[in-house]
């Protein structure tokens, strides 16, 4: 796909403890998010996510493959972390190219 686009996606919760303090409600919210992300990296949308221990605070990281921006307002639209839990959004930034293994 010479028209595929690559964008980095941070997502940001909505407190820096977030991931050590979650409610069991968040808890479940985010393996719905986990389970959406699997989803797409099984379509060949998403190259890699998972969480950064970032010492000023954890947050997720996503590599997303797609054909134009308009596709990552939709993506997050859609995430179950985004849709549920108040303060939970991404941000977003355009690689300006992408180098990476494929499979077979």
């Amino acid at each position: 796909m010479s028209s595929d686009r690559f964008f980095f996606v941070r997502l940001v919760s909505p407190r820096p403890t977030f991931m050590q303090d979650m409610t069991e409600s968040e808890r479940a919210i985010m393996r719905e998010h986990g389970e959406y992300w699997r989803r797409h990296l099984a379509a060949g949308n998403v190259i890699v996510f998972g969480p950064v221990a970032d010492p000023k605070g954890p947050w997720g990281l996503g590599v997303l493959r797609v054909q134009d921006a308009a596709e990552i307002t939709r993506f997050e639209a859609d995430d179950p972390a985004v849709k549920s839990i108040p303060g939970m959004r991404y941000e977003v930034l355009p690689m300006m190219t992408a180098v990476f293994a494929q499979n077979g």
